[in-house]
């Protein structure tokens, strides 16, 4: 792990010419309700047998809800052959301090009947 990022480096990055891969590592249903645009989502436990998916990439940011299970999740990916080149870091605080645009998962019609309540 290269150490640590605030969520408005990441917010600058995203924005710039070369945006790292955002690896988002909660569970789909958590991903689904709200994420940063542009981010995976590769579920912690999962992390081991995908990161190979991640080679390819020169700056990775690993994020979870508080920033504590991302910095073990950038720890893994970087002890990875494939990645140690890439600059991996976790994002300080986690979601609970992005303060960017999120994307959510929207409900449609067709999802079944809407509670009353």
């Amino acid at each position: 792990m290269d150490g640590e990022i605030t969520p408005q480096e990441v917010e600058a990055l995203l924005d710039g010419d070369a945006p790292p891969r955002v690896v988002d590592i909660r569970s789909p249903a958590a991903f689904d309700r709200e994420h940063i645009p542009g981010s995976e989502n590769i579920p912690f436990a999962e992390l081991p047998n995908r990161v190979e998916s991640l080679s390819d990439a020169e700056r990775i940011v690993t994020v979870c809800p508080h920033g504590q299970a991302s910095r073990q999740a950038a720890r893994l990916i970087k002890s990875y052959e494939g990645t140690r080149d890439a600059h991996v870091e976790s994002m300080e605080g986690g979601l609970t301090e992005w303060t960017g645009d999120v994307d959510s998962a929207r409900p449609t019609d067709d999802e079944g009947p809407q509670s009353p309540f």
